[in-house]
């Protein structure tokens, strides 16, 4: 037991001092913080909502531990109360992707749904049934085709990262991420309305930059955000990274359904940024069909 215990701090200040050593350093949801961001986030939507939108915030962890998790939670809560874009319910059971259960919902907000890495299946761990997990995901997938909208937050990208189809559907798989670093993601399309409140200049922030596998290398989305691999340090991968441009957010149609991810981010600092903010709660307006824009993938087909 005194073992574990050991084990446990010594993970807990190595974690603390990884965040420490990139810049910037975690903490709990206070609310303080959350008064904050209430007063940075958009007080209009940018479309008109064109009839009351609920959405499934759903939060469980069952691998990777991000400690941002709670903070975008309250963010996005904070999103969808001031701008009255949206409703939220918040939940970690996954009986709620049930067809029953989802199809109460407008839009599905996945919020760094890391999964086990020994199946990378959030479905399975949280059920060990692999006949009700495939039920699960399925429902999910079938429920985005038929026109609801996704929206999918850093490591939720991870939340099924084995599965081809819940690949397809999002974009991409996670592949792999070197340490934490300042990233400056430019803008692709500086005119594109998701990311007009940057107001042409790149987002520049401490982040976990992920790198992507799977359908990403069909590029069959359409991307908003460009990693700048000139300066990113990837280790021993350095020169295989710089090979190639590297999106780290964008939007695409799953059949009659919208899909938005966003890689930003992975520490609550970030979501001090009134221009970030405002491109999240975008990406769910567009995700929700309140956002029309163009959304065409990407004619592009190497990594």
């Amino acid at each position: 037991m005194m073992k574990k215990l050991i084990l446990l701090a010594t993970l807990l200040i190595t974690a603390t001092t990884f965040t420490a050593q990139a810049g910037v350093q975690a903490f709990e949801v206070t609310p303080e913080w959350t008064a904050k961001i209430t007063s940075l986030a958009p007080t209009t939507p940018t479309a008109t909502v064109k009839r009351p939108r609920r959405a499934l915030l759903f939060s469980r962890m069952t691998g990777y531990k991000h400690w941002v998790t709670p903070h975008t939670a309250e963010m996005v809560k904070v999103l969808g109360d001031k701008s009255g874009a949206f409703d939220v319910v918040q939940t970690d059971n996954v009986d709620m992707f049930t067809p029953v259960n989802i199809k109460q919902f407008d839009i599905i907000i996945l919020n760094n749904n890391c999964s086990d890495r020994k199946k990378r299946d959030l479905f399975w761990d949280a059920t060990q049934d692999e006949a009700k997990a495939a039920m699960l995901e399925k429902s999910l997938i079938d429920h985005i085709a038929a026109g609801a909208g996704l929206v999918n937050i850093h490591g939720a990208i991870t939340m099924q990262n084995n599965s081809k189809a819940f690949s397809r559907m999002v974009g991409g798989s996670f592949d792999f991420h070197p340490k934490q670093q300042e990233v400056t993601c430019h803008l692709v399309d500086p005119n594109h309305p998701i990311v007009k409140p940057f107001e042409g200049q790149p987002l520049v922030h401490v982040d976990e930059p992920y790198l992507f596998k799977n359908a990403y290398k069909d590029k069959n989305f359409l991307p908003l955000l460009e990693m700048d691999t000139a300066t990113l340090d990837c280790g021993k991968k350095t020169k295989a990274v710089r090979s190639d441009k590297r999106y780290v957010a964008w939007i695409k149609r799953h059949e009659k359904g919208r899909v938005f991810y966003c890689s930003p981010s992975h520490n609550a600092q970030s979501f001090e940024n009134p221009a970030l903010l405002q491109f999240i709660l975008n990406g769910i307006q567009y995700a929700a069909g309140d956002l029309e824009c163009e959304d065409g993938p990407l004619k592009e087909t190497t990594e």
